[in-house]
């Protein structure tokens, strides 16, 4: 894991005074998503494929400040959509930084380089720019040509700036451990500080479905890069025994409230990948009225190829408090990548659940694999 001290310390402190508080659950992260517009349009991701009403919709200022201060989550990650196309944004971002607030930025970074006079380095602000991969992967990913390119100059930019930049990684079918050793290799000598990667979640609005991994695929690919990156001081921007239950060596269940979500319908339940669940309208209702036992790998067939970070990272750093050794062992010496996987849970229910309805508005291009609606 590669987290600056400081934001390490005052997570810990805060996980410590929720313990000591007694609160079963409580959120690390709150995932923020002031609008649902873009300017790509991703073939494994659904949001712009909502009405022009929905998509201009923007959470104000205000509304974000409330949602910090309700919920009270030590770190704030601001997605979307392209939050950079949000107007108030670095207005945004400083109301979040003034409160102690690490703030994780997550942009596809066509924008970035324009509005990046608008912010400022600190410690509390961290850009987090999406690249699923090199070049060929990246670019087929968000169906554009030149986005990698672009990406990889804004990074520099960024750095030579004196901003905080990690990379978000999300590997789907295809995938190969050798060439996501290279793309790992290739952030290091960029110089950012982490890279958090995982595997896709079938986001059931994406406009292709046949691009996520399933659980084993996802387990022994994780084995195969970790293998390979023995010795190669790769920087994750996650926690060891999360890295370790993506290589199939932990049995956990999702904590589903550990990043909790607010955007332009409320608060989303149970997470940000499971739409038409509902939406409270306080994080309190959130908490109390939502029904976690229903979801999870083994309780909801929606959740059965599920290994994403915002369900599964407070899980491994409840595990960390309860066997800081075990965690520790992993963080020195890697996670294993040989010998049986740890035992799946059981399945709890009984009969598949109904599929909701979605609306998806969407053109296919000549290749007829991307979403095509998108804004300049």
């Amino acid at each position: 894991m590669s987290v600056p001290l400081l934001q390490q310390y005052r997570v810990a402190r805060y996980i410590i005074g929720q313990k000591l508080r007694g609160r079963r659950r409580y959120p690390l992260v709150l995932m923020l998503e002031p609008l649902f517009r873009c300017n790509l349009a991703c073939a494994g991701c659904g949001k712009i494929d909502y009405p022009d009403e929905i998509l201009d919709k923007r959470l104000s200022h205000e509304d974000c400040m409330q949602a910090i201060d309700e919920c009270g989550a030590p770190v704030v990650s601001i997605a979307g959509g392209e939050p950079l196309i949000h107007k108030d944004m670095p207005r945004i971002v400083r109301g979040f930084i003034e409160r102690k607030k690490f703030v994780y930025l997550c942009t596809n970074a066509l924008l970035l380089d324009r509005r990046m006079d608008d912010y400022e380095p600190s410690p509390y602000l961290t850009f987090s720019i999406h690249l699923d991969g090199n070049r060929d992967r990246h670019d087929s990913s968000v169906c554009r040509d030149g986005v990698y390119d672009k990406c990889v100059e804004v990074i520099r930019k960024a750095l030579g700036r004196g901003f905080r930049v990690t990379v978000n990684c999300t590997l789907f079918q295809g995938e190969h451990a050798e060439e996501v050793a290279q793309f790992m290799d290739d952030m290091m000598a960029l110089g950012i500080e982490a890279v958090t990667m995982s595997p896709g979640y079938s986001y059931e609005r994406a406009p292709r479905q046949d691009v996520f991994l399933k659980k084993q695929h996802s387990k022994q690919l994780f084995r195969d890069i970790f293998k390979l990156g023995r010795g190669r001081k790769w920087r994750f921007n996650q926690s060891s025994l999360y890295l370790n239950f993506l290589a199939g060596n932990e049995t956990y269940r999702c904590t589903p409230w550990g990043a909790v979500t607010r955007n332009v319908f409320g608060w989303q339940k149970p997470c940000y990948l499971l739409v038409g669940e509902g939406y409270e309208s306080t994080f309190n209702a959130l908490v109390e009225q939502t029904e976690w036992d229903k979801y999870g790998t083994g309780r909801n067939p929606k959740c059965a190829n599920c290994m994403v970070h915002c369900g599964y990272e407070m899980t491994a750093v409840d595990d960390t408090f309860a066997h800081p050794l075990k965690a520790a062992r992993v963080a020195l010496f890697g996670p294993g990548t040989d010998g049986p996987l740890a035992p799946e849970l059981p399945i709890e229910y009984a009969d598949e659940m109904p599929v909701r309805p979605r609306f998806i508005v969407r053109a296919e291009t000549s290749a007829g694999s991307c979403s095509s609606k998108r804004v300049a």
